[in-house]
């Protein structure tokens, strides 16, 4: 059976087989870890986002646009956005580096930051899953190398060169190159998933980061109220 070959596989071979083995177990349990994770933080802010955004922009000011996405956006997408539009519409003394700066580049400077940051949290991990993708196969080839290597070595020193003591050993190691290929898709499909939700989500971002730049610039620092806005394009 497959599975009682690879158990005798892994219990006859060397260090560097069970090296490969611990390795790409460790990368299949990361991906799986963060594709978990993640997909339920992205599915919730895409979802929370629509009402969020209706809630902030029917506030009757921005103060309380801000109170109503921290309870609406409970996965932290917006909020540092609103925040920083709040911080530097309140900002009467700015210091003094940015009392020379005009108040649309304070607020472009302050929403850019945010938005970045806000990037950065949703693009978290992706490189991780870009890496085990990436490299899973190869080091599954590894130990395929290694395996075929060391059955080979044991086959030549006992002088049996019949093709029924070379297809075992070789199709147990090629279990490692099947293992590398197991590691390997899951993370690449959610790479792909996961790069989709998060690029519809930064779309989302950057039309709520030009509304309020929009809304903070033309109420200048004295904020009256906030009207719905639909986002341009």
């Amino acid at each position: 059976m497959e599975h009682a070959g690879m158990l005798h596989y892994l219990q006859t071979s060397d260090a560097v087989t069970h090296g490969v083995a611990y390795l790409l177990s460790a990368m299949s349990v990361a991906s799986w870890c963060f594709l978990i994770v993640k997909a339920w933080m992205l599915s919730r802010a895409k979802r929370q986002a629509p009402r969020a955004l209706a809630l902030f922009w029917q506030a009757p000011t921005l103060s309380d646009a801000v109170l109503a996405l921290r309870r609406a956006d409970r996965e932290r997408v917006f909020v540092p956005l609103a925040e920083a539009a709040l911080d530097v519409s309140e900002a009467h003394a700015p210091y003094a580096l940015l009392a020379r700066v005009e108040h649309g580049e304070r607020v472009t400077r302050a929403l850019r930051q945010a938005l970045m940051a806000s990037q950065r949290r949703l693009e978290f991990g992706h490189v991780l899953l870009a890496s085990i993708g990436s490299t899973a196969p190869f080091v599954g080839l590894l130990g395929t190398v290694w395996g075929i290597y060391h059955a080979l070595g044991s086959i030549a020193a006992s002088g049996q060169a019949m093709i029924e003591s070379v297809a075992g050993p070789v199709g147990e190691a090629l279990i490692m190159t099947a293992f590398g290929l197991v590691v390997a898709i899951p993370a690449v499909l959610a790479y792909n998933v996961l790069g989709r939700m998060q690029r519809h989500l930064s779309d989302e971002l950057d039309g709520f980061a030009h509304d309020l730049r929009a809304y903070v610039c033309a109420s200048d620092t004295a904020v009256t109220g906030v009207a719905p806005r639909t986002r341009h394009e």
